[in-house]
């Protein structure tokens, strides 16, 4: 394996797949992702995680369109996430090995399209070396479920041996907690999430490495598609395009939807949505978020519940003492019926088998055989917040999505997984 950083997607598992090497094809560099699942029991505090990261990006949000200057930053999932996707990648000249959170010597990086900072020394120490420079900003960034504070750096990241972004900043963490078994974030948000996390210059930001390899003339356009393939073992693969989404990876036609204009969600990459369950409304058209840092699928308290009474489920107890997801005995499941995402004038399907959580992996996440655990968690706000959902990783398992900062839109197509019954 090449020596790199290695990128974190969303959910941790025990083993680890190494990633493919770089690919590089006509105005785009594609990354193969590796999958890493969690089956240590670190994960059962999977829905608390996830939901304190959804509450982070809700307030940092808030933040961001009242320009206050915040220390709540980039929220990339938290240590104990059943499943993430990692990448490789390097940081200045240093051949130290590495592991970063995609929200790299080979560093672990996890992909966070929910934050646009990229970090590393979470884990194994980073040393500066003469290709990198500093003034010593100090940098912030609070997360859902962790923090990382440190230096601000400039210098080479590489992607690949032939593949280098020259001048990206990045940050050294001098202290980072919630990242356990990770070196660090690659962040693939809008700029503006970097907003305020440069302590002495709380207006300024940090170009990301899409922006940076597109000024480079690297790739010919800011964005960025990403491929999840749904699995309950080790040995899925995901992956990053910048420049130009893969057409290998997605069926059919690819469309193009804007970000909305409704805050806090317009600070994120977010979308107007609205979801039906069989002929059951489960919420009106609104505005939510597109996150690869989010496992889950979240819902307003008031569509959550709709969808609760629908299907039948019953609340699991919190964790310890359960999942904290709603579940379904498997006669229950046997009735379940589709639950339909409209986006502009589109339909995007989670079949039944979507809308479960993978059953060999119940144990992970503190989940007994007997049950059908549901993928979907409660914001506990009502809707009409201005981000009343957030797509989490088990629907971008089902959607190939890109992102654009170009042209300010979210892209989505099927892929051979959208009806897979793998769950």
């Amino acid at each position: 394996m090449h020596s790199r950083s290695i990128f974190l997607a969303t959910v941790l598992l025990a083993l680890v797949v190494p990633a493919k090497p770089i690919e590089i094809r006509a105005n785009s560099v594609t990354l193969s992702l590796a999958k890493k699942l969690d089956t240590s029991g670190g994960a059962q505090y999977l829905v608390d995680q996830d939901r304190a990261r959804v509450r982070t990006l809700i307030k940092r949000g808030l933040n961001i369109a009242s320009q206050q200057n915040r220390r709540d930053v980039t929220v990339p999932l938290g240590e104990s996430q059943a499943v993430v996707y990692i990448a490789q990648v390097n940081f200045g000249s240093s051949t130290t090995e590495y592991n970063l959170i995609v929200d790299t010597d080979i560093i672990h990086m996890v992909i966070d399209s929910g934050s646009s900072n990229t970090w590393v020394g979470a884990g194994q120490p980073w040393t500066p070396d003469s290709s990198t420079t500093s003034d010593n900003e100090a940098v912030s960034v609070t997360y859902g479920s962790g923090q990382m504070e440190g230096t601000l750096y400039t210098g080479p990241v590489s992607l690949d041996s032939g593949i280098t972004v020259q001048e990206q900043g990045f940050a050294l963490a001098e202290f980072a907690q919630g990242f356990q078994g990770y070196d660090g974030i690659l962040g693939i948000g809008p700029e503006n999430l970097t907003l305020g996390t440069i302590l002495e210059n709380p207006t300024g930001t940090i170009p990301t490495i899409t922006q940076n390899l597109n000024q480079l003339g690297v790739i010919c356009q800011a964005l960025v598609g990403v491929f999840f393939e749904p699995s309950s073992t080790n040995t899925a693969e995901g992956e990053l395009s910048f420049g130009a989404p893969n057409p290998a990876r997605y069926t059919g036609e690819l469309t193009y939807y804007p970000v909305t204009g409704t805050s806090p969600a317009s600070r994120y990459w977010g979308i107007n949505q609205s979801i039906t369950y069989g002929s059951t409304m489960i919420l009106p058209h609104t505005a939510g978020i597109v996150d690869t840092g989010t496992t889950l699928i979240h819902l307003a308290s008031n569509a959550f519940l709709v969808y609760q009474t629908a299907t039948g489920a019953q609340q699991d107890l919190p964790a310890p003492a359960g999942t904290g997801l709603l579940y379904l005995t498997t006669e229950q499941y046997s009735q379940l019926q589709n639950l339909d995402f409209h986006i502009g004038g589109d339909t995007y399907t989670l079949i039944p088998n979507a809308q479960i959580w993978p059953r060999v992996l119940n144990a992970a996440i503190g989940g007994t055989s007997e049950r059908v655990y549901l993928i979907f968690s409660n914001l506990e706000t009502p809707s009409g917040e201005g981000l009343d959902f957030v797509n989490g990783m088990c629907f971008l398992e089902r959607y190939y999505s890109v992102y654009d900062s170009d042209q300010n839109r979210v892209g989505f197509a099927s892929t051979e997984y959208s009806s897979s019954t793998v769950n």
